[in-house]
Formats: C-alpha cells, structure tokens, sequence
C-alpha cells in the first residue's frame, strides 16, 4: 500500500512545484485517500481580458477569432471602417464571427453603430436599446 502512494506521489510531485504543500495522506487507520489542492496554481490564463479589436478588411478577423477561441478575451469589435468601404466584406466578417461565436458557445451583439462585442461562454451580453442582436446577413 506504501508503495502505491511513494508512486502516486512521485508523479503527482512531477506537476506541482511545492507538492508536500499540496498532498495529503490519510492517517493510519482512515481510509486510504490522496488530497490533492487543486486551487493551488491556477495559472495566468485565469485572467479574463477585455480587448479591442480594428477591422478593416476580412483578414484582419483572425486574431479576433484566435483570441475569442482561447476562452479568456472578450472582444470589442471596431467595424467603422470596413462598414464605410466595404458592406458585402462587412456581412463575411460579421458571418464570421457569428459561426465562431455559436461555436464557443459564446454571445455577440452591436453596440452602437460602429461596434460589435462578443464573449466567451462563460459571458453575456446586457441587451437594451443601445445594443441589439447581430444578424446574420
């Protein structure tokens, strides 16, 4: 029984930087259980970052969809200029970004004329009269 848990907490010892902290082992005459704080390191993606995002043609969408696939961005979406020049563009990234959205499980609606926000799953967006559902076109 030893043996097993020297084993069980060698590996475990491998993944966490200060194991002896984070480890457990049931007392004599408990059940045999390992602990195991899993609150310890969290990591620094746990951060949720709001960013802004400038459109102006459809490849320029890409960073935005990597950052919204990652879980932890949400994104503030400037299409002023791509809308002023080109609409058919305008209605593919919106498309775009729409798909990825439903895809993540996430939420995208217009915020005034000029913006659109989306976030991740864990997220909604508050709707009254200054934001409005974006509609696939």
């Amino acid at each position: 029984m030893k043996d097993m848990l020297s084993s069980i907490k060698e590996k475990i010892s491998r993944t966490l930087k200060e194991p002896e902290e984070d480890i457990r082992y049931a007392e004599e005459g408990e059940e045999d259980y390992l602990e195991i704080d899993t609150a310890h390191d969290l990591g620094t993606k746990t951060k949720i970052i709001v960013r802004p995002f400038v459109i102006e043609d459809f490849a320029d969408i890409k960073p935005t969809l990597d950052a919204l696939r990652e879980g932890y961005t949400i994104a503030l979406v400037n299409i002023k200029q791509l809308k002023e020049r080109d609409i058919v563009e305008l209605k593919r990234v919106v498309n775009k970004i729409k798909k990825t959205c439903d895809a993540i499980d996430g939420d995208v609606a217009g915020f005034g004329e000029d913006w659109i926000v989306v976030t991740p799953s864990f997220a909604t967006v508050y709707r009254n009269t200054q934001t409005s559902d974006v509609e696939e076109g």
